[in-house]
């Protein structure tokens, strides 16, 4: 008999396949069909905070285009629109999709400001999310910010995160900060009860004929696993956090790769919407078909067989697998 279950954020799941923010559970209908589809839990898709400050510009702005005439009406209005009407919609989309499904549902939150971020993390864990995932997705802006002026508003807001709500809180990153390894040990220290690696950016794309830019984003393929397994085997055993693996998930093979080089869960969004919802259900009947090849019977028999040994130097670890790599006949690192 294969166990798939497992905790993650303190929550029991029935197996490691989690639903990674998505189009997909943009609706509490999406995010039953993902349930049914069989993923253990799923992660809505952010809030942004400049969604939040974009409508209650517009609230502002029409209260005063009537300010000079009809003051009277403004008694009608609302009386804090950032705090009240802005996040109504995606409040009520946790609070809905909570109710609808038996899965842990996993509000998302992308802040701008520290304030932004613990101001919107605690109204999304009072809808009813069972935990938050800080989703970090910031441009410094200036050339002259520093990479470390980055890493510490970002400390910075996951200790006033974690401070403001008694839910768990998972901190989803890209690869792209200067030294990936020391800053996970950071946020380690902050409080993160989980790290998710990665994010994968949405980046402008140039169209020459219209000289205008427009937003881009592929779905992810196999490849793109390559680098957020390479970490999660380097971070297995080194840091307190879980660790969630995200992109490159099509297959069960995918899906076992992630869990041998350590991961708590595995998140997947493009193969649910090439596939649809329902294929969720065959990475799981594929996972559990390799598991029983390979006679294991639980994760924890299966989770960081691969990991980077923790008495290694991972440094040199890394680089004499590089090396065997463009050397076929150099010496590849112990297992």
């Amino acid at each position: 008999m294969i166990d798939l279950r497992c905790r993650y954020l303190g929550l029991d799941l029935r197996s490691p396949l989690v639903a990674s923010a998505s189009p997909l559970a943009q609706t509490v209908e999406g995010v039953r069909r993902l349930a049914d589809g069989g993923v253990a839990a799923v992660v809505l898709p952010s809030l942004f905070e400049e969604q939040l400050q974009r409508e209650a510009a517009r609230f502002h702005e029409l209260a005063e285009a009537g300010s000079e005439s009809f003051a009277e009406s403004l008694s009608y209005l609302p009386p804090s629109p950032v705090d009240q009407d802005a996040p109504h919609r995606y409040l009520s989309l946790v609070a809905r999709a909570a109710a609808a499904v038996d899965v842990p549902i996993i509000g998302s939150l992308n802040g701008v400001t520290p304030g932004g971020w613990v101001r919107y993390a605690r109204s999304i864990q009072d809808a009813g999310a069972r935990a938050i995932e800080l989703n970090v997705y910031h441009a410094p802006g200036p050339p002259s910010t520093s990479g470390r002026d980055v890493e510490d508003r970002t400390i910075e807001v996951v200790a006033q995160v974690k401070a403001a709500v008694s839910v768990p809180v998972a901190v989803k990153l890209g690869p792209f900060w200067s030294s990936v390894g020391e800053f996970a040990l950071r946020l380690d220290d902050a409080g993160a009860d989980a790290l998710v690696l990665f994010n994968r950016f949405l980046q402008p794309e140039i169209d020459p004929e219209t000289l205008t830019t427009r937003p881009s984003i592929d779905l992810s393929s196999p490849v793109d696993a390559r680098l957020a397994a390479t970490w999660v085997s380097l971070l297995h055993g080194r840091v307190r956090a879980q660790l969630a693996a995200s992109s490159g998930v099509e297959g069960a093979a995918d899906v076992a790769r992630y869990l041998l080089a350590g991961a708590d869960v595995v998140m997947t969004t493009s193969a649910l919407m090439r596939h649809g919802p329902e294929h969720a259900g065959a990475l799981l009947q594929g996972l559990s078909e390799w598991m029983a090849g390979k006679g294991y019977t639980s994760l924890a028999d299966v989770r960081g067989v691969m990991r980077v040994p923790a008495a290694a130097d991972a440094s040199a670890y890394e680089r004499a697998g590089y090396v065997s790599m463009v050397r076929p006949e150099a010496e590849r690192p112990p297992a």
